[in-house]
């Protein structure tokens, strides 16, 4: 039994009427053991023993006095439990100490040494509740993420309400203006309205132009203030720094948790527009959880806040940025330190550049050029080869080596049965008329899907038709038998290499075997016959007359 149960017993037995001595004997206790359960229920707190010797005690003053110098250092520079270590090997000859020591010692003695200063002001953290459809938070969080085999460090988006906890999340490249609006346009799309008071924010760039002292006044940006009109949104804006954190600690601890149960292990996706997918499935697996002790989930909640909301404006808003840059020699604009290509006959032109958060579009006048992924890292270049093939037409020998081919081989867009058939037409037709003929296939890619092109790349291949025109018919063909069902035709002979056979029909033969037969009567120069000898006999009565 426990020492409290023994005093109980004690206790009661004494009050039964039952000796001290007898006590002794039944509970094998001394006497005095006896007599402190009868004068108290509880037993005494078992003393703490001394402190015993450490070889940290020599030096202990000397760690007070840089805890002591830590308070009037700045934040940045104040000491760490190694640099403490490191100072006491090597100015104090410490040699028989070791670094956890100093950390469990620091660990007490600093809290106590902040107290006893004065300058470690006491936190106190007020319970708060918030009005359903009233108010709500976003922030931005860095995750990384295996993007396309490449680690690379996007920003997650978090609009969460304040009363449901009901989280939105978005994954974008940067954590700029244009991510920053198309978070808020999925996040009030998805949730169906709009906050009807505040929406607390910390001090981001995409928002806050300047913050004016101490005050919660902001010079906001023209942008944002015209975004916050059309949506209706009331911007609060938390202190500057860690203090502020905690004025919006729903979103922040919503982030974390985001974070440590979705993104841990790193993710592994093809594109930014695969990961928003996974997103929005977690998005609703966490509705369907409790926030600390409440009684219902944070979709039960929601369901009693969603009917609140303000509703949605009914026209968009363009949350893309307007830049308008020149086109350069090379055929490329540049954005934000990045380079992207646009088609040749654009060179020396000024365009218009839509960015968004994920992608960029080019304008011509009002017409569509271009269209890229955006880059995430910094003086990158995305080029596609189409954009060069013009010139690639004129200049073939600058084709093996472009850019814009080792980014099409990188992309999957140009195949190895492409270099194959380049290979086969420059050992037929020449280095620089296998090459050009090439880039006369893939001008075809315009107007012809690039898997039908690449089927026709091969049918051709395989028969040795080493021209642009084969490559369009047998294309068609592949277009018209995915499109049109046709019976199974019958096995073909195999092909002396192992491969299978390929037959190409000649243009006039495929036009005979496809096209109507043509049922028009032949033209016939009858009656212009008839107007040469009606021309004939007016010219010889006229003759006459003027013999007359």
């Amino acid at each position: 039994m426990s020492k409290v149960e023994l005093y109980a017993a004690i206790r009661r037995d004494h009050r039964a009427g039952m000796s001290m001595r007898a006590l002794e004997r039944k509970y094998g206790v001394t006497y005095r053991t006896v007599r402190k359960a009868v004068n108290s229920a509880w037993p005494e707190p078992r003393k703490k023993l001394p402190p015993r010797a450490t070889a940290l005690d020599p030096y202990k003053f000397v760690i007070d006095q840089m805890l002591q110098a830590d308070l009037d250092a700045p934040r940045k520079q104040r000491h760490t439990i190694t640099r403490i270590f490191h100072r006491l090997v090597e100015e104090n000859g410490a040699e028989d100490i070791s670094y956890q020591m100093v950390r469990r010692y620091v660990a007490d003695r600093k809290p106590e040494i902040l107290a006893t200063s004065g300058k470690a002001p006491v936190e106190a953290f007020v319970p708060q509740s918030h009005q359903p459809a009233m108010e709500a938070e976003v922030d931005f969080g860095d995750v990384k993420v295996w993007l396309a085999g490449e680690l690379v460090t996007c920003y997650l988006f978090s609009f969460r309400l304040s009363y449901s906890g009901k989280a939105v999340h978005r994954v974008f490249a940067s954590c700029g203006q244009e991510a920053f609006f198309e978070g808020h346009v999925h996040a009030l799309q998805t949730l169906g309205g709009v906050p009807r008071t505040k929406v607390r924010y910390d001090n981001l760039k995409s928002a806050v132009a300047q913050v004016l002292g101490l005050s919660r006044a902001r010079v906001e940006t023209d942008r944002w203030i015209a975004f916050r009109s059309h949506f209706g949104i009331e911007s609060f804006y938390c202190r500057p720094g860690i203090e502020g954190a905690h004025e919006k600690g729903g979103v922040e601890g919503q982030i974390g948790y985001f974070r440590r149960n979705h993104f841990t292990p790193v993710p592994e996706v093809g594109s930014l527009a695969e990961l928003n997918e996974l997103v929005e499935q977690w998005d609703l697996h966490d509705g369907r959880r409790r926030i600390g002790a409440r009684p219902r989930t944070i979709d039960e909640y929601f369901a009693v806040e969603q009917p609140l909301l303000a509703p949605l404006p009914d026209k968009p808003f363009e949350t893309g940025r307007l830049f308008t840059p020149r086109v350069d020699r090379y055929s490329q604009i540049t954005v934000r330190t990045n380079r992207y290509s646009v088609p040749v006959r654009l060179i020396g032109k000024k365009v218009r550049v839509m960015l968004h958060a994920s992608h960029l579009v080019v304008y011509d006048q009002n017409v569509e050029v271009a269209r890229h992924e955006r880059l995430i890292a910094k003086c990158g270049i995305r080029l596609e080869l189409d954009h060069y093939l013009e010139a690639l037409v004129r200049k073939p020998g600058a084709f093996p080596g472009a850019t814009a081919l080792e980014q099409a081989r990188s992309a999957g867009r140009f195949t190895p049965v492409h270099d194959a058939w380049w290979a086969a037409a420059r050992k037929v037709h020449g280095e620089r008329d296998g090459t050009r003929a090439l880039i006369e296939v893939l001008l075809l890619g315009r107007h012809i899907a690039h898997e039908h092109l690449v089927a026709g790349l091969a049918t051709a291949l395989r028969a040795g038709a080493l021209t642009a025109d084969t490559v369009a018919l047998e294309a068609r063909k592949a277009a018209q038998t995915e499109e049109e069902p046709t019976t199974v035709p019958a096995p073909r002979a195999p092909h002396p290499t192992g491969q299978p056979s390929a037959t190409i029909t000649s243009l006039h033969e495929w036009r005979l075997a496809h096209l109507p037969p043509d049922t028009r009567p032949l033209p016939s120069v009858t009656p212009y016959d008839q107007l040469l000898r009606r021309h004939r006999t007016s010219g010889s009565t006229h003759r006459e007359g003027e013999a007359q």
